[in-house]
């Protein structure tokens, strides 16, 4: 079997162990690659990739050494590798920051280009290496605010662009999601999910039960865009690995039967606000 078919054949074992769901109205994006770095110099790579994480106070420490460990696993794991040297350019351009609300935003390794083991090792020790931290609010439309510009002037010229958003709770801070994410997406750019629901929701939580489907209807798009939930802990480092590989390799899972009402969505978007101000007031 040769080594394409040897990825193809893990990523459908390894997706399969996962909850996977696609983004519904978003798949197929025609828009022209705008806030691109497009100078000369820029280095062709097969996709730049921006880590957005949570670290809100809905984060506990357990949670977020998780997050930290899995990026870390996956970066140097060695189907991540198999999947960077099957590209076209064999190197893919990353940066990774943590966010809480609307205007916490905290690049803890600026742009960095992986084009094997060592550069890959050298990434996951500045993210290990990076004190934890905590804040208030949970603002998934400000990380994705955020994010856009970095590609601008990134260094980098990426034959797809992602936005991956990974964290536990639902928007409560800053500018409605969707009004962010469809700033995003005119941009060419795909944002893809990475909902943690670890903890069941409790009364007075600022939780809701369905965080994948909030992530499916109001969060994610673009081309390929697709979700991956993570419900046990014993199944955290997998799926973030499963995700990385995914959006290196540029597949996408398979499309999952959405009911027809998916069109619209399935859930409030603006759910977070509504808790919000039911709980607080302001």
């Amino acid at each position: 079997m040769s080594m394409r078919l040897s990825l193809i054949a893990l990523l459908a074992t390894v997706a399969a162990a996962a909850c996977i769901g696609l983004g519904g109205g978003f798949a197929a994006s025609t828009a022209p690659l705008k806030w691109a770095d497009t100078s000369p110099n820029a280095t062709p790579v097969d996709v730049e990739l921006v880590l957005a994480v949570d670290v809100s106070y809905s984060m506990d420490p357990d949670e977020q050494a998780l997050q930290r460990e899995g990026y870390i696993a996956a970066l140097t794991s060695r189907e991540f590798m198999q999947a960077l040297r099957q590209g076209m350019n064999g190197k893919i351009a990353v940066t990774y920051f943590e966010w809480a609300g609307a205007q916490d935003q905290r690049i803890i390794v600026p742009w960095r280009l992986i084009t094997g083991p060592e550069s890959a090792d050298s990434v996951a020790g500045e993210i290990a290496r990076a004190p934890y931290r905590r804040a208030a609010r949970t603002s998934i439309s400000g990380a994705l605010q955020f994010a856009l510009p970095l590609f601008e002037g990134s260094g980098y010229r990426g034959m797809r662009r992602v936005i991956d958003v990974s964290g536990d709770g639902v928007n409560n801070n800053g500018i409605p999601v969707t009004i962010a994410r469809d700033e995003v997406l005119a941009k060419g750019i795909t944002i893809n999910g990475l909902p943690i629901m670890l903890k069941r929701p409790i009364v007075g939580s600022m939780d809701i039960e369905n965080l994948d489907v909030y992530y499916e209807d109001c969060v994610i798009g673009g081309p390929g865009a697709f979700v991956i939930s993570i419900r046990e802990r014993e199944k955290f480092k997998d799926a973030i690995r499963t995700k990385l590989i995914l959006e290196v390799a540029g597949r996408t899972p398979e499309r999952r039967v959405v009911p027809a009402s998916a069109a619209n969505p399935r859930i409030s978007c603006t759910i977070g606000e509504r808790i919000w101000q039911q709980r607080w007031g302001n």
